[in-house]
């Protein structure tokens, strides 16, 4: 017996028609005690339970507030409503009592102000209203005087509070343009993060440029952001794009403008860009600083890569993506529609009215000014590069190519191969020669064939080591001799006979001129020989 009346007790009654709709509407109907009248709890003071009532009717959502004033509004009684919405019953006259419900949200002037005795401010917000239809830029601190003056004694930031929520936003209209046939070009960079298929990451740099009219547009990977692969890349673009537009429009990185003022005037242009930009005859704008809505043009450009390309594709390694890059290249230019102008890309790039490109890729070069030091060195981008021995105080530029550098001085000209690491020396026989022949004073000779073989590597580096070493009192005649068999046989040759040396713990010129043995001379030797000859 008892058993039956502990199940009868848990057995939860069938839900009604009405419940369900009240679960639906996502409020739940409250218990018969919290339906009634929150002031008849014992020992709660009826300000408290107006407060609570009060919060309770703020927190219900809008839509559920708005159902209650239509059902009481057709006559639902009010008991009937709280039991639909799970409200309770001074919750539902309170609401019947408020304005109608015709925005899901609250106008941005009354979001923060929740139940309880009106702010100090509000009674002068007709009076900033009216202020502020006359001037729209006066100053809070200003408003904040007048209305001390009309009997305003509440705190500032009360005032400051009602004068934001009053004050109107200061929108300009986003500026959108169509080019005409080879007018404008866009250009930026833009950077991505990429997971490869076997789990590996990396952040991958890319230059994007598009053609405003036809949509045409380039992309190519880039080591980093710098001036050359921007400037590079860019004559590689015009150059598969088919000519130059009039005018290029950047975004304002350091590779382009280094400094301008807030009015977007630039003071100073980044002078190896510039000089490129003179060589093409290309006209350059940049985005003004501090207006966002201009850059969105430029912008999207990158976004747009990034969305039709590295985030609907996946890679299996870096040189799967330049595949796939360019198989991109092939559908976005020549299969697809652009979304902007529903014609494909190429159909109206043989629309553009290009110019032709002035400098192909193979021939830019950037000019970089420089000086002689000293040593006869110039040092570029942490190398060095020898300079004829007359040359040394003289400023002069150095024109950087792909694969060589070209550097004048004055009347001065010499031209090198271009070195990819750091802290290296190049080195010429005719320059060894030269600055040589310009040294006076033996020992000043012999310290400066020394360092001519020290520049040839770490292992001759390590064989003068253990040679001066182990001949503390011949060791000037072994550099003597070595110096000229590096001349004679070139540096090949010369640097193989010397590692064989020293493999074998043989330390002398003898050793070294042995592993030479009667080979014939390198092909840049030459006369060079004769001329060390003549020096010495």
């Amino acid at each position: 017996m008892q058993n039956r009346q502990v199940e009868r007790a848990n057995e939860v009654p069938a839900p009604s028609l009405e419940q369900a709709v009240a679960r639906r509407s996502g409020t739940q109907p409250e218990r018969a005690s919290e339906s009634e009248d929150p002031a008849s709890s014992p020992g709660e003071s009826p300000a408290k339970a107006e407060l609570g009532v009060g919060q309770a009717a703020e927190m219900l959502p809008a839509l559920t507030r708005h159902d209650i004033q239509v059902l009481r509004k057709a006559g639902v009684p009010q008991e009937k409503v709280a039991e639909l919405t799970g409200s309770s019953v001074r919750s539902v006259r309170r609401i019947e009592a408020e304005p109608s419900i015709t925005a899901l949200e609250k106008p941005r002037e009354q979001r923060a102000s929740g139940p309880g005795r009106p702010s100090k401010a509000t009674p002068f917000r007709e009076f900033i209203v009216e202020l502020l239809k006359q001037e729209p830029d006066l100053m809070s601190l200003e408003i904040l005087r007048r209305a001390r003056l009309k009997g305003y004694d509440g705190r500032k930031s009360a005032l400051y509070g009602l004068i934001a929520s009053l004050r109107p936003p200061k929108q300009k209209p986003v500026v959108r343009f169509e080019g005409l046939p080879g007018e404008f070009s866009q250009h930026d960079f833009g950077q991505v993060k990429v997971r490869f298929l076997d789990g590996t990451e990396k952040r991958v740099h890319f230059f994007a440029s598009r053609l405003k009219y036809s949509r045409f547009a380039q992309v190519t990977i880039v080591p980093d952001e710098s001036v050359e692969p921007l400037t590079r890349t860019l004559v590689e673009h015009f150059a598969a794009m088919g000519g130059i537009p009039l005018v290029a429009v950047f975004d304002r990185p350091k590779t382009v403008a280094l400094s301008w003022r807030k009015d977007g005037t630039v003071t100073e242009w980044n002078p190896t860009f510039a000089q490129v930009a003179l060589e093409l005859g290309l006209g350059v704008e940049v985005c003004w600083p501090y207006r966002p809505n201009e850059k969105g043009s430029v912008e999207n450009l990158v976004g747009w890569v990034k969305g039709s390309f590295f985030k609907q594709r996946r890679f299996l390694d870096e040189e799967d993506l330049a595949t796939q890059l360019a198989e991109w290249h092939v559908e976005v230019n020549t299969q697809r529609p652009s979304r902007a102008t529903e014609i494909i890309p190429a159909v109206r790039l043989s629309e553009e009215r290009l110019r032709p490109l002035k400098v192909t890729p193979e021939q830019l070069a950037l000019r970089y000014p420089v000086f002689v030091g000293p040593t006869g060195y110039v040092t570029f981008e942490t190398n060095q590069y020898p300079m004829p021995a007359e040359a040394i105080g003289i400023a002069g530029t150095l024109f950087l190519h792909r694969e060589h550098v070209r550097i004048v001085a004055g009347r001065h000209e010499a031209q090198h191969a271009r070195l990819r690491g750091r802290n290296q020396r190049a080195s010429t026989p005719a320059l060894r020669a030269d600055h040589l022949a310009a040294v006076s004073g033996k020992r000043a000779k012999r310290y400066l064939k020394r360092q001519h073989l020290l520049e040839l590597g770490p292992k001759v580096h390590d064989y003068l080591t253990d040679l001066i070493h182990r001949r503390e009192g011949t060791w000037p005649q072994d550099v003597d001799l070595l110096h000229d068999q590096l001349h004679r046989y070139g540096k090949a040759r010369f640097c193989a006979a010397l590692e064989r040396a020293l493999a074998a713990q043989t330390f002398g010129a003898e050793y070294v001129a042995h592993f030479l043995g009667d080979s014939a001379p390198d092909a840049e030797v030459g006369w060079i020989g004769l001329v060390q000859e003549v020096a010495r």
